[in-house]
């Protein structure tokens, strides 16, 4: 058993064990649903809120009437986001390895050719500013 509650499906629990969630970094709380309903929704607290506290994630949900489908619905959404965050960060990383590569590679011999033209092409410009040397 890993202490995760009950009414999350096994595909749930599983997707958070995959990312390293552990029970004990999640707060749950149940809270009274905000909303139209009259005396029912002011009474129950229905309402499911979860925070992973290691990232700040947090998700509340107040969809059904049901407290228990609240929760599972709740920790299916906590495990979508915390899985959507980890795979920006990996986005991310991957991103920053190809501008490394990309950064580092080796010029072709057309680029280093065209380079140099445009060294040489800048200096004739640059030369034609200077004063012009006068004959005594």
């Amino acid at each position: 058993m890993t202490g995760f509650p009950l009414q999350i499906e096994p595909g749930v629990r599983r997707r958070l064990e995959a990312l390293g969630v552990s029970p004990g970094d999640v707060v749950e709380s149940f809270v009274r649903g905000t909303g139209p309903g009259g005396q029912k929704i002011n009474k129950t607290a229905s309402t499911v809120w979860l925070q992973h506290r290691p990232t700040g994630v947090a998700v509340r949900c107040q969809a059904e009437r049901s407290q228990a489908v609240n929760r599972a619905r709740a920790w299916a959404e906590l495990a979508e986001k915390l899985a959507a965050r980890a795979r920006a960060a990996d986005a991310a990383a991957q991103a920053a390895r190809e501008a490394e590569r990309r950064r580092t590679r080796q010029k072709s011999r057309a680029q280093k050719a065209r380079m140099i033209e445009a060294k040489q092409h800048r200096a004739r410009i640059k030369g034609a500013r200077r004063r012009a040397e006068t004959e005594s």
